[in-house]
């Protein structure tokens, strides 16, 4: 994980302006690396911080997933989702996806303001880190070789 840093920037609808704010405090720091937001919250980043947000689709439309997506192809590095633990969401399976798949493949989360500050101020955020990433070469292997058993007992039968 180089400099600089991808870091996407989610937030649902009540968590809107706490995001905003936090991300007017630390703009600086935000200015020095890429941003990848979903829609309307990158829209508001843009407008609120004067810089260059990149615009997935809003995440009722899928933007929760292709955030997931990029997580798992190794293009985001850190995930600050600011989620509203209160009121439900229509797309909450999304939601609970996005959080697993940084949790897979071990990117760093920050869910609310407290863990957002520790996150952006940390010395790591400026400098060089090289995360453990998991070995999924068994599991893989394991999933390939029960498909093809699978597939054989199936012509069998």
């Amino acid at each position: 994980m180089n400099n600089p840093k991808k870091i996407a920037l989610v937030a649902h609808d009540d968590k809107k302006q706490d995001l905003l704010e936090w991300a007017r405090y630390n703009k600086v720091l935000l200015q020095q690396h890429d941003i990848y937001a979903t829609g309307t919250t990158g829209k508001l980043l843009e407008q609120e911080l004067g810089i260059e947000i990149n615009k997935l689709q809003s995440g009722p439309l899928g933007g929760d997933q292709q955030i997931g997506a990029k997580i798992a192809a190794g293009e985001i590095d850190v995930l600050i989702f600011f989620w509203d633990p209160l009121t439900p969401q229509p797309h909450d399976s999304d939601v609970r996806a996005l959080l697993r798949i940084a949790v897979v493949w071990n990117v760093p989360v920050a869910c609310n303001l407290a863990s957002a500050d520790f996150m952006i101020s940390s010395p790591l955020m400026s400098g060089t880190y090289q995360p453990f990433s998991p070995d999924y070469h068994g599991y893989t292997e394991r999933m390939h070789t029960d498909q093809t058993e699978q597939h054989l007992e199936a012509q069998i039968a």
